[in-house]
């Protein structure tokens, strides 16, 4: 869908309320596999649709909490899973493309019906009727030891039973009204968060129209301006903008130091002070989280994120952060030093800058292992890697997908496929399994990143008995073709789209009757582990060998820069994993202040260089910030969370050590990676489906001996 003025304009945001009229208030949306129908939505359909539904949900809940009877697994539990789906999947097809394909008339609906929705979630969790009927189930499945229920049967019963009581049900009735002032204004500020993200990051460009300021920019990156630059209606030059497809090829070659530092101190800058000052947002945001759970009886946000995470505790996570923090920070001091040394080579003076590190370190690769992303761009064609990512699903899964360009889609450069599983049991074609969307490229209206989205999970229809499939979407933004040339992904960007597709297959296999636990609807910290461990493979020899050809000559990847890639793998691991590290502690920090924090008071600077001033091993720059701009934590779900890639990092090295012992392709191992970790989805805890595909508890040493770190601390 795209959305227009004229759109706008030509109904507002009201009428257009009845079915006939309103393509998302269907029953059924009447189009291929039940997508939605993005042809006919327009804007001024969201709003009139999601306050009928809104108002249909509270009716069916009502009738839920006010039944006669005794209330039962299937008239209470089961009941209310599915009370709130017509109203889920219409919210589903506006937030996914609030972020994909938006407007500013479409933030401000999102902002506009934050309040009423939240206060809808509170009304239903707050609902002592309610509450008591699923208590009642839950105390009387617990005498019983909850025999009679399947497994999965028992997680969502105990997952429903904790949603209330996490969400204020057992609060009195003032502390509930202090529960809903919290929720509510915490919707509006998260949504304002990342507006003023994605609004400072579009707001700033770097145009320049002198081709001696291009020096060092490899030719593809100077079309790729180019092109942005006639885009936007410049004439003439080459426009160079904070979106990353941008961004990074510009720190990473351009020769002219001044600019870099301009570039970097914009983008470091983000939403920090200005008009879209996200400062006074952060600690308000922070401030009203720790309200809210010191409200319900924990110290801190962390502590009660953590509850509901394979981690488990905050201790555990400061614990893995302090083991991985004292174990790399002197490799990356190293790693520093011989760039320094290495620059120093080169000519350059002074102490490295953080607006030098991807110029020097590209060139020190280059230099040291004969490689750099210009080299290898020519052999990951988008086409190509699309293809490779693929065969691997098929080679490991059994999985086909097949374009159908009749699947309605939300933009022109939107593809869909439709997904099969292997044949089975003599079969001559396997059951389709999902319906996927890949979205590549940037735009005005899209968030920044890389991610993977569901507009429906899978479930077991409740009425009829039938199977319904995933509707799963990856989100991307690499840099389009141009005239000249296709889409080139460098060496990142290629592991990017396989760690997203690694999200995408966790939602595309994962089976189960209920929706809030199949797919990727896990314990936060335990969601990386499918997409982490897809990244491998971009790396093998054995599987490049399969099919990364030169774009232009169609000759393989030679097998030395296979080598040399391989080699490369370790490259800057220690600098690497601090820099991530200091985003875990920044997060944490932020999620484990116990008092008060006052938003006209609080410096988030200071406070964000005092929470990681242990990971600092380059210069800290002033007027920079990365908090006001840290949108995982502020605005995406990982509040308390950041830490999850570091830990799924450990999941995954550890669980990618079994197919490198067995083979890469090994259909036994890969069986059984399905069956324990992509198809339960969230329906066993995650640390007894970890422990079933790799026979004991995740340990620290395969993530240390794949960076190339002493599994002994250093002294």
């Amino acid at each position: 869908m795209t959305v227009t003025a004229a759109m706008v304009a030509g109904g507002g945001l009201a009428g257009c309320s009845s079915e006939n009229e309103n393509p998302l208030l269907r029953k059924e949306w009447g189009t291929l596999h039940g997508v939605p129908p993005f042809a006919e939505i327009r804007l001024e359909h969201y709003r009139p649709a999601i306050e009928r539904l809104a108002a249909e949900s509270r009716k069916a809940v009502g009738a839920i909490a006010d039944a006669e009877g005794e209330a039962t697994f299937e008239n209470t539990v089961v009941a209310l899973e599915f009370a709130q789906q017509p109203l889920e999947r219409v919210l589903g097809v506006f937030y996914n493309l609030n972020s994909a394909e938006t407007c500013e008339a479409m933030q401000e609906l999102a902002v506009e019906l934050a309040p009423m929705l939240t206060e809808l979630a509170n009304d239903i969790r707050l609902n002592e009727r309610l509450f008591g009927r699923v208590q009642a189930v839950y105390e009387a499945a617990a005498r019983e030891d909850f025999r009679g229920l399947t497994p999965e049967q028992r997680m969502l019963l105990e997952e429903t039973y904790r949603g209330f009581v996490r969400s204020g049900a057992l609060l009195d009735a003032a502390k509930k009204e202090e529960y809903r002032a919290i929720t509510g204004e915490l919707a509006q500020l998260t949504l304002r968060f990342g507006q003023h993200v994605l609004a400072a990051t579009n707001g700033w460009r770097l145009h320049l129209t002198d081709s001696a300021e291009l020096a060092g920019l490899p030719e593809s990156v100077r079309e790729g301006a180019a092109a942005e630059a006639a885009a936007e209606g410049l004439e003439g030059g080459w426009l160079f903008t904070l979106h990353a497809p941008s961004y990074i090829p510009f720190m990473t070659y351009s020769e002219r130091r001044d600019l870099r530092e301009r570039m970097y101190r914009a983008y470091n800058s983000r939403a920090y002070g200005g008009e879209h000052d996200n400062g006074p947002v952060a600690v308000r945001i922070a401030e009203l989280r720790r309200q809210l759970a010191q409200l319900l009886g924990y110290e801190t946000y962390a502590d009660y994120v953590l509850e509901e995470r394979m981690a488990g505790s905050a201790e555990r996570v400061n614990g893995l952060l302090d083991e991985l923090l004292a174990r790399t920070k002197p490799y990356a001091e190293r790693e520093i030093a011989e760039i320094q040394n290495y620059a120093e080579a080169q000519g350059f003076e002074g102490l490295l800058m953080p607006w030098d590190w991807a110029f020097y370190t590209e060139r020190f690769k280059a230099a040291k292992y004969d490689l750099d992303d210009e080299m290898t761009r020519p052999y990951f064609r988008l086409e190509r890697v699309q293809e490779a990512m693929f065969m691997l699903a098929e080679r490991l899964y059994g999985l086909t997908f097949r374009e159908n360009r009749t699947i309605p889609v939300y933009h022109p450069d939107v593809h869909a496929f439709e997904v099969y599983d292997a044949p089975a049991d003599g079969a001559s074609e396997g059951r389709l399994l999902a319906v996927l969307y890949i979205d590549y490229f940037p735009r005005t209206g899209k968030q920044g990143g890389a991610w993977m989205t569901s507009f429906r999970q899978a479930y077991v229809d409740p009425k009829g008995g039938g199977e319904v499939i995933p509707v799963v979407s990856l989100v991307c933004n690499f840099t389009k073709p141009t005239g000249r040339r296709p889409a080139l992904l460098s060496f990142n960007e290629a592991t990017t789209i396989f760690h997203e597709f690694g999200h995408g297959l966790h939602g595309m296999i994962g089976r189960g009757s209920y929706p809030s636990l199949t797919g990727t609807n896990v314990r936060r910290d335990f969601v990386e582990l499918p997409s982490q461990i897809m990244e491998n493979w971009v790396g093998e020899k054995e599987f490049l060998d399969l099919w990364a050809a030169h774009y232009e000559t169609g000759a393989k990847m030679p097998a030395e820069m296979i080598d040399r890639i391989g080699a490369a793998k370790r490259y800057l691991a220690a600098y690497s994993c601090v820099r991530q590290l200091q985003f875990g502690l920044c997060d944490m920090a932020w999620h484990s202040v116990v008092d008060p924090l006052d938003s006209a008071a609080c410096d988030v600077a200071a406070f964000e260089q005092e929470a990681t001033r242990r990971t600092q091993v380059m210069p800290r720059v002033e007027g920079t910030c990365f908090s006001t701009s840290f949108t995982h934590i502020f605005d995406g779900g990982y509040a308390a969370g950041y830490y999850s890639y570091k830990w799924a990092e450990v999941l995954e090295a550890d669980a990618f050590a079994l197919f490198r012992e067995r083979g890469i392709f090994d259909g036994e191992t890969a069986r059984a990676f399905r069956e324990h970790i992509l198809t339960p989805g969230g329906s066993v805890p995650p640390m007894e489906l970890f422990c079933r595909f790799a026979g004991h508890e995740p340990e620290v040493g395969p993530l240390l001996e794949k960076m190339g770190i002493s599994p002994a601390p250093t002294e």
